[in-house]
């Protein structure tokens, strides 16, 4: 079966160096746990470590995800880090001790639930700043809030945005000053105090040392930095994070010469996805080696082969094909070899999820 290694070693020492990172420029911070798939032996062996304690938060956008986080360790702080479903809010009571929110409705509905179960839950109110995601619009910004802080049960700790993450809109300086205005803004009109100015995600990170960073922006939600150790503002290496906490690994379960080109009609029946290539520059025949993994369990796009010998032919729900470079092909390969991939955030967060790819903790 193939199976995803995940080194807890090298995800563990991300969050030191971040944690001494962000420390140093007094920004505090929530690790989003989201990309393991509530796995339970990966988020024990994480929780576990003592870096743990240097961290604001703990957040997921799964409540089942923050229900296992809780039972492993109860006195974490956690984060529910999407908008509540209406149908949801006695989960988010009951595991969220923070929750992001832009409905005043959804507030209002998690007050009640809170008085219910005798706590008194914090929320972030998300503002827009132009990705269209979640977030309330300018125009409403004061009395939504006039609206949440009359509520008993609810403590409004702050404010916050997201960006990047649907269209791609970048947190710049200006962007984040925007959200430090409405800050002051709702702090002078309500005669209050925010803890929390939450400026983003891993996207932010690069702000984070060169000056383009408003000092008001004191917390981020951080994921991909953590466990891929890089910044999807430019999608590479981030200081001196490490990039090799998880590898994918498949198994040929058939490997044999063929021809490079399928023989027959070609009707719009077929199910598989194949490689765009052109065909007239391809030898007549190639090695192929079939692997135990489709496009339920990966999408191919989101892994690369460790050799650069191997490229993509085609895939179907539970097989995928990749044709083998090389005069050693036949040598170094057969059926029982297994391929390396290096997978990226969606990838792994797919692979975490499904019950058909083994997961293996390396230390």
């Amino acid at each position: 079966m193939a199976c995803l290694t995940v080194n807890t070693d090298v995800i563990i020492d991300n969050i030191r160096k971040l944690n001494e990172l962000l420390n140093k420029y007094n920004v505090k911070w929530s690790i989003i746990m989201k990309v393991l798939g509530g796995n339970e032996t990966v988020l024990k062996k994480i929780l576990e470590s003592e870096e743990l304690a240097h961290i604001h938060s703990i957040g997921d956008s799964h409540l089942s995800c923050l229900q296992k986080i809780k039972k492993i360790k109860p006195e974490a702080q956690t984060i529910y880090i999407k908008p509540p479903a209406m149908d949801q809010i006695k989960n988010v009571i009951s595991y969220a001790d923070i929750s992001l929110n832009s409905s005043i409705r959804t507030i209002k509905a998690l007050n009640r639930e809170a008085l219910r179960q005798n706590k008194r839950h914090k929320v972030i109110v998300m503002i827009e700043l132009g990705e269209l995601r979640e977030g309330v619009v300018r125009d409403n910004l004061l009395d939504f809030y006039r609206q949440a802080f009359q509520l008993s049960n609810i403590e409004i700790i702050g404010i916050g945005t997201n960006l990047g993450c649907m269209y791609g809109v970048e947190p710049t300086f200006d962007k984040l000053i925007q959200l430090c205005l409405y800050k002051k803004i709702v702090e002078l009109t309500f005669d209050y105090k925010f803890e929390i100015v939450s400026g983003g995600s891993s996207i932010t990170l690069p702000l984070v040392g060169k000056g383009k960073r408003p000092k008001e922006v004191n917390h981020f939600r951080v994921g991909e930095a953590v466990f891929f150790g890089t910044s999807p503002f430019d999608n590479k290496k981030f200081k001196n994070l490490s990039t090799k906490a998880f590898e994918f690994k498949a198994n040929i379960i058939e490997f044999a010469r063929k021809d490079s080109v399928p023989d027959g009609i070609i009707g719009e029946g077929n199910i598989g996805n194949v490689a765009n290539n052109n065909d007239s520059n391809k030898q007549s025949q190639s090695y192929r080696a079939i692997m135990d993994f489709g496009i339920l369990d990966v999408d191919v796009e989101d892994i690369v082969p460790v050799e650069k010998n191997i490229s993509f032919a085609g895939t179907t729900s539970d097989m995928t094909v990749y044709t083998i470079d090389g005069k050693d092909a036949k040598d170094k390969y057969r059926v029982g070899s297994q391929i390396t991939f290096q997978p990226n955030y969606m990838a792994v967060a797919r692979l975490m999820n499904t019950s058909f790819i083994t997961k293996e903790l390396i230390t």
